[in-house]
């Protein structure tokens, strides 16, 4: 697909508000292995609060009745630096990646919802490193900045397709914002693991209204404009299937329209900022390629984690361009370590045979709804096995594609 066309659950927003508590981690951990993690609806047990820079792994199982996620977060509390994420009850999930000396923070979030359990401090000890993976230090460098690349395009045209929806929403031309709504989230959709690390950017973007309420925020961006434009009947429910979509909610006047339409201006531009920046590359750097494959996994979750459920763009049926953004950018993000993974003999490169087909059936199977250059079907016309036949897709990638960051690591 052209480079400029092409990439979970809830952020870390709310994250400095945990308290410490829940949690045990006693321990160094042991370097023979990777960190034990449980996750629990009260607790988020870590078998170690500290571990020696370089390649760290952690083994989360989820002993609760949600589906969680688990965070490792920057000294700051906020900025994400890695997670897993849509471990159901009783499954066990790896987070891989290329952990720099410094101070860390642990936490699990069940219910994928709210504040989350159990932050702890975490600490990296030793000597800044170098990524081990295969592939000379060229060829990983040029894998990083080929993504920076990408995010910086998709962003750029983020900006001003934004302006031109939010002032069409403003001036209550309906109709185009509507044609334009679906179009200009996709470049953000492709990216949105990037603004998900700058704690509350991406709420303040795109959460919705069942998020938001859950935490407390005021809800704003591109998901409060869509209900606008798609105003419920008088009978609907929220996505969280329980209360009623006018239940304390008016359509907003044209004053209020705009001020809505400028706050997500002003976001995206604070995005647009960010990744213009030498926080932006400094960030990446410091992931390396362990943070372009987490990208990728990262993305894919955000399509089984939610928006298999209808309930993204609950007001407007328009999850199937999501759902294709989001691939298209998971896809983008594997292809360039992709050759890290092949060069890692015959199990490496049979791994990335495995998620080349994943991504084609997937890719397959969407195209029998339409497409981003022209329309996808509204996702509530979707039978029930239709979900399911995406549903399995989605988990049959998911498998290796979870493999992926150890691979090239290994």
């Amino acid at each position: 697909m052209p480079f400029n066309r092409v990439i979970t659950a809830a952020a870390a927003a709310g994250a400095a508000a945990l308290v410490l508590s829940g949690c045990v981690s006693k321990s160094p951990a042991d370097s023979a292995g990777p960190i034990t993690v449980t996750s629990t609806a009260q607790d988020c047990t870590v078998s170690a609060n500290s571990a020696a820079s370089g390649s760290l792994s952690f083994d989360v199982t989820n002993k609760g009745t949600e589906t969680t996620e688990f965070y490792l977060l920057a000294a700051d509390g906020l900025r994400i630096v890695g997670e897993v994420e849509n471990v159901a009850p009783g499954a066990t999930r790896t987070l891989t990646l290329q952990a720099q000396p410094g101070d860390y923070f642990t936490f699990c979030k069940p219910g994928m919802a709210g504040d989350g359990v159990g932050k702890a401090a975490f600490t990296v000890t030793g000597k800044a490193v170098q990524e081990h993976s295969s592939g000379d230090a060229a060829q990983k460098k040029q894998a990083v900045d080929l993504y920076a690349d990408f995010v910086k395009d998709q962003v750029e045209q983020l900006v001003p397709a934004t302006k031109t929806f939010a002032d069409a929403y403003a001036a209550g031309d309906d109709d185009a914002a509507k044609q334009q709504f679906p179009r200009v989230r996709a470049f953000y959709e492709r990216i949105e693991p990037i603004a998900e690390s700058l704690g509350d950017l991406d709420p303040k973007i795109d959460y919705r209204e069942v998020d938001a309420v859950a935490e407390g925020m005021d809800w704003t961006g591109f998901h409060r404009i869509e209900k606008d434009l798609w105003q419920p009947a008088k009978d609907a429910l929220n996505a969280d299937g329980a209360t009623a979509a006018w239940q304390d909610w008016e359509p907003s006047t044209p004053q209020q329209r705009r001020h809505f339409a400028d706050l997500l201006i002003a976001d995206v531009g604070t995005l647009n900022d960010y990744v213009g920046s030498e926080d932006f590359t400094t960030a990446l750097e410091n992931r390396g390629v362990a943070g372009l494959s987490n990208g990728a996994i990262s993305l894919l979750d955000e399509v089984a984690g939610g928006k298999i459920t209808g309930e993204e763009d609950w007001w407007s049926g328009t999850d199937l361009y999501d759902f294709a953004a989001n691939i298209e950018g998971s896809k983008m993000a594997f292809s360039l370590v992709r050759d890290l993974s092949a060069a890692q003999g015959d199990e490496g490169a049979a791994l990335a045979e495995k998620i080349d087909k994943g991504y084609s059936a997937l890719e397959a199977k969407l195209a029998g709804y339409g497409s981003l250059e022209g329309r996808f079907v509204n996702y509530q016309d979707l039978t029930d096995g239709d979900r399911h036949a995406l549903t399995d897709l989605i988990n049959a990638l998911a498998e290796p594609l979870s493999q992926l960051t150890a691979t090239i690591l290994a």
